[in-house]
């Protein structure tokens, strides 16, 4: 079953601005992602990581989950960066342009043998065709790997594809990565969403995402954080329907009635599921602080 922790909001956090780590630790995110590569220049690569660790080490950071985001495989970077997260043990380790499982493998022999801790999980980030199309067999190589994070700007950039409102050149390869996480039962992400100040646009593409069956979203900008956290939480409706359908269906049970019926509608084993997962969901939220 997918780890129903909360991850409504997943803001990347450049590796090189201290600053910004500092200003993270009261940002309302459910988890971040400190980022040694796209966000760091190569001459800063050395000293960002040390910082990065660090800080994910801290415990500064309350209950946010911390991940690491390396430099990927085949970088001169990546060897050293795996080593040093492998120390500092962050809850997840996220590894840019996974395309085979047998790049899952290699991360984690690699992460073992720094001595990893058993708590940190590598998160992989699928951004290319060849991905799209190995996303079940990528997300079943390792139980340590427990989260698929969409790199849709790199996948519009393979596919030759155009960035437009509603993302019909991705929804193919987002739709086979969702069926890919939910049949291996890992949590999937959302890719970012470029322009910070389209504040109509960016809420769009949280709920396109939201109603396709993401877990969350990746975000670039602390500006993002509130509404996507309100997107991917069950509303109050949500919890109130939830609660009646499971209170009906027991109670018919319990009376040996073999159809139950909530609002009109006739209410089946898998409508319980439903609502069992909306109140898990919501009890994972209130416990993170809402």
């Amino acid at each position: 079953m997918t780890d129903l922790r909360p991850r409504r909001s997943v803001l990347y956090m450049p590796g090189a601005n201290e600053r910004a780590l500092e200003k993270a630790q009261t940002i309302p995110a459910d988890a971040l992602i400190l980022d040694l590569e796209d966000a760091v220049a190569p001459d800063a690569k050395a000293e960002a990581r040390e910082r990065v660790c660090t800080a994910a080490a801290s415990g500064a950071y309350g209950g946010r989950e911390i991940a690491i985001r390396a430099n990927g495989i085949g970088t001169r970077w990546h060897d050293a960066d795996l080593a040093a997260v492998a120390r500092a043990g962050p809850d997840a380790v996220v590894i840019p342009k996974i395309n085979r499982a047998d790049e899952v493998h290699q991360i984690e022999k690699a992460l073992e043998a720094g001595g990893v801790p058993d708590h940190t999980r590598i998160w992989a980030m699928l951004e290319t065709p060849v991905a799209m199309l190995e996303a079940h067999e990528i997300a079943t190589a390792s139980d340590r790997l427990t989260v698929l994070v969409m790199g849709t700007n790199d996948l519009a950039k393979e596919l030759q594809a155009a960035h437009v409102p509603g993302r019909q050149p991705l929804l193919p390869g987002l739709g086979l990565c969702l069926l890919a996480a939910r049949a291996a039962g890992t949590a999937i992400l959302d890719g970012v969403y470029n322009d910070i100040k389209d504040e109509a646009g960016f809420l769009a593409e949280c709920e396109q995402g939201r109603d396709l069956g993401f877990d969350g979203k990746t975000l670039i900008h602390p500006s993002q954080v509130e509404p996507c956290n309100v997107t991917f939480a069950p509303t109050e409706a949500d919890v109130v329907k939830a609660g009646r359908i499971i209170a009906a269906f027991e109670e018919a049970e319990t009376a040996g009635q073999g159809v139950v019926t909530v609002d009109g509608r006739m209410v089946e084993n898998l409508h319980v599921e439903q609502a069992r997962r909306t109140l898990a969901i919501q009890a994972a939220i209130d416990e993170r602080g809402g």
